[in-house]
């Protein structure tokens, strides 16, 4: 084998070790570049995902503060509607208690009413003395019907007649008025009591539109408010 021949051989060896290492070059660049875009492909993705868990996150306290505006809203409704309903209520009662001013002014009737309260009470506190108060108007129409009130009292009880002592120091407010309008005031009736004054019977017009008021209110707020949604 001469020179030449030799030279060719190197020279083909040369290029086939050439050719190999190129491919193997290349073989590692794609490589490299698969694993880079696999690896690209992941953090993409792992930062899509966060980012959807972000929104996700933040969707969720959106829906959540729009939830509790929502209750607060509904519950500030609630309150104003209840508060409208108490309102016109309280005036139905005031408008009832400017009418029990006028109770009084037919004489007559009032002085019969004065007995019925005043039988009535001695009925409840079924006592052999009591003390009854009025108002100062009222004085001469209350003493003009205690014989009347004894007598139909001690029928209804069957008991002997009692002692009714009218207190003319004591006496019961008088009718609300612009001179008065934030003191005590009474719209008329009597108290009366046990003469040690443990046992009291509060038979005064107000204090008999309390009661009716109070064992009526349901019966009002369903005839008023049945068709609104509590």
């Amino acid at each position: 084998m001469n020179d030449a021949d030799v030279s060719k051989q190197i020279q083909q060896m040369v290029r086939f070790i050439r050719q190999e290492a190129e491919e193997k070059a290349n073989e590692i660049s794609v490589a490299a570049e698969e694993e880079f875009n696999i690896e690209k492909l992941q953090l993409v993705e792992a930062e899509k995902k966060k980012i959807r868990q972000e929104y996700e996150r933040k969707e969720k306290q959106v829906e959540i503060r729009k939830k509790i505006e929502y209750s607060m809203q509904l519950n500030a409704s609630r309150i104003e509607v209840l508060q409208s309903q108490d309102d016109l209520v309280s005036s139905m009662k005031e408008a009832a208690a400017k009418e029990l001013l006028l109770v009084s002014v037919n004489q007559q009737a009032y002085q019969k009413l004065l007995k019925e309260l005043i039988v009535q009470s001695m009925l409840r506190l079924k006592e052999p003395a009591v003390l009854l108060r009025c108002r100062k108007d009222d004085l001469h129409l209350v003493e003009s019907v205690l014989s009347t009130a004894k007598e139909e009292y001690t029928k209804k009880a069957n008991v002997h007649p009692p002692e009714i002592v009218v207190d003319n120091k004591v006496f019961l407010p008088p009718a609300p008025s612009h001179h008065n309008a934030h003191g005590p005031y009474c719209s008329g009736g009597v108290v009366l009591a046990s003469i040690d004054g443990k046992i009291v019977c509060e038979n005064t017009l107000d204090a008999r539109l309390d009661v009716v008021f109070r064992k009526k209110l349901p019966e009002i707020r369903k005839l008023l408010f049945d068709q609104v949604i509590a």
